[in-house]
């Protein structure tokens, strides 16, 4: 990382330099010992060393599961403030195809997404803000378990996480290969999606392929519901407003039953959303649609639609305020306060339905082409000061000490000023 970029929180990045050989040590011990959600019991361990080693106040375990929370007072607490910082520990059920001397030690587990290196900056962050405490109020580190498909962060509000530690804003950041290293993304709304599984279980009556007139062929209705369901995005939902519905797997028969027209199929898939009016609008299209084509080859089709996770919103003044803490590590050249959404999905989104709050874009560059979620993805160690030093800034700007900055003063205006956090979060 080019230190002349770093301004007025270039202290944060020069300490937490000091230590980077030990925090890619960190990160890629636990790329070597992948754990899915719920069961990160050496990562939550490896955390929990970790936060000690650093002299945090507190340590909390066995929230939400597996997850940790680190607690750090700076050198005043009478702002009465308190800020989260989360980062998400699990892998994912994929065999690695690195041949690195930190490559998975479990076949079949991976760290695919980059969770080992959110985790490693985090406690970069916390063995700053330990050392220095340059900051008035409490941070709050949230070590989450379950990111990747599991819920974790509903599971850990579930388990009284903001009632324990009611922090005023909560942050994330999450690395993208799609930018530049050392580049920050963000916007003041949506970043990520809603995601829904849907499942299409359609009951024809089976028979002989060769006399398929006596049949109700399950097949060819699975195929006019693949096609028709399409038609949702394109000719119901607005062209100004987004939806997404893939159905992704059939299965129908047996392969080496080339002459049996069965009985039933299922169709899997999911439709993202960014707005819930849509989300309700495709939810109900999907239904008639299902219900209404299988009823015209004589079928019957049972649709069971699930909301997995909502979307991922940043709240405005929040992700201002983020964005220009961003400016002062890297310059504001580097940073895009406008970042295109994505249509993938993000458990962060139940913390912000809580909480005031944002989720940043870190970007580290697709090495090796490896974008994330695939088997030949690895973190970008370099940048495991910079995220570090992002954190501490969130917390050090957020909750200034007398003279340091009015920054996060300025944010808690802005943001009594704004309508209810519950009216905003889904627009």
């Amino acid at each position: 990382m080019n230190t002349q970029r770093l301004y007025a929180n270039g202290r944060a990045f020069e300490h937490i330099a000091r230590f980077h050989p030990e925090l890619t040590a960190f990160r890629r011990d636990l790329h070597a010992n992948p754990e899915l959600g719920f069961e990160e019991v050496y990562t939550s361990g490896r955390v929990k060393a970790a936060l000690q080693a650093c002299g945090v106040d507190e340590i909390h375990t066995g929230i939400g599961k597996t997850g940790v929370v680190g607690i750090i007072r700076g050198r005043s607490t009478a702002s009465g403030r308190m800020i989260g910082l989360r980062a998400d520990m699990d892998a994912l059920p994929i065999k690695e195809d690195n041949d690195l001397p930190w490559c998975s030690a479990k076949s079949g587990l991976m760290h695919g997404c980059g969770h080992d290196g959110h985790t490693a900056m985090l406690v970069g962050a916390a063995r700053y803000l330990a050392e220095t405490r340059n900051f008035d109020g409490t941070a709050v580190l949230i070590f989450q378990p379950g990111e990747e498909g599991f819920a974790g962060a509903r599971v850990m509000i579930e388990d009284g996480l903001f009632e324990r530690f009611p922090v005023d804003a909560v942050y994330a950041m999450h690395n993208w290969p799609a930018l530049p290293a050392g580049t920050i993304g963000i916007n003041r709304g949506a970043m990520m999606a809603a995601a829904d599984r849907i499942s299409i279980r359609i009951t024809g009556k089976g028979g002989h392929g060769a006399h398929a007139y006596l049949t109700v062929d399950p097949v060819v209705v699975a195929a006019h519901i693949i096609t028709a369901a399409q038609t949702i995005a394109s000719r119901n939902v607005r062209p100004i407003d987004a939806a997404v519905v893939s159905l992704c797997a059939v299965q129908a028969g047996d392969l080496d039953a080339f002459s049996v027209i069965p009985g039933t199929a299922t169709l899997v898939g999911t439709v993202r959303t960014f707005n819930s009016r849509v989300q309700v609008q495709v939810e109900q299209r999907l239904r008639e649609l299902c219900t209404q084509v299988a009823a015209a080859f004589g079928a019957t089709a049972e649709v069971s639609y699930e909301r997995i996770y909502p979307a991922t919103i940043n709240t405005a003044p929040e992700a201002q305020f983020a964005a220009d803490v961003a400016a002062a590590i890297v310059g504001e050249g580097n940073v895009d306060r406008h970042l295109e959404p994505s249509m993938g999905a993000e458990d962060f989104s139940f913390m912000l339905q809580k909480k005031a709050g944002a989720y940043l874009r870190l970007g580290q560059d697709a090495r090796g082409g490896a974008f994330l979620h695939n088997s030949r993805y690895d973190f970008n160690d370099d940048i495991l000061p910079l995220g570090a030093a992002l954190h501490a800034g969130l917390v050090e700007q957020g909750m200034p000490l007398a003279g340091e900055t009015v920054r996060g003063a300025e944010a808690a205006a802005t943001r009594a000023a704004s309508p209810d956090r519950a009216a905003t979060a889904a627009p």
